[in-house]
């Protein structure tokens, strides 16, 4: 029996707190009273649904002045599209379906409130057969040809 130490004491402990009641607000506050460092960190747009991020272009944009801010569809082009679509019997709804668009992009465009998106322009020009940039502004689009 001189092998087995009878003087070992085993201490049993609780354990410590876990982390989700380290958090809770009662443990938080009974830190502070203890006069223990309690350590906050605010997280950025925690459990939010933010999907689009304010980059400094767009705080930028929203202050928009003279020398900063974005070209808009000048109001000859939304003219010709007006004519164009109107000589072709189409209604804006017509021509957004045709384009695969929103009506309110047409109207956007027709007004010269839309910001122009080449793609968007290319498809309008091909839906009304006439051009929308360029010099030649307001004039039948020629038909590409096949040069073989």
């Amino acid at each position: 029996m001189a092998e087995s130490d009878w003087d070992t004491v085993t201490v049993l402990r609780k354990k410590g707190p876990t982390a989700a009641q380290a958090k809770s607000k009662q443990a938080i506050t009974s830190a502070q009273r203890r006069g223990d460092d309690v350590e906050t960190t605010k997280k950025w747009a925690a459990g939010q649904n933010k999907q689009h991020l304010v980059t400094k272009n767009t705080a930028k944009l929203d202050r928009e002045t003279e020398e900063l801010h974005h070209q808009r569809v000048p109001l000859e082009v939304g003219k010709v599209i007006q004519q164009g679509r109107q000589a072709k019997g189409l209604t804006q709804k017509d021509l957004a379906t045709k384009v695969n668009e929103k009506p309110q992009v047409i109207a956007d465009y027709e007004c010269g409130r839309a910001i122009p998106n080449n793609q968007v322009m290319g498809k309008i020009e091909r839906a009304i057969g006439m051009k929308l940039r360029g010099r030649d502004i307001g004039l039948p689009l020629e038909p590409k040809s096949t040069g073989k």
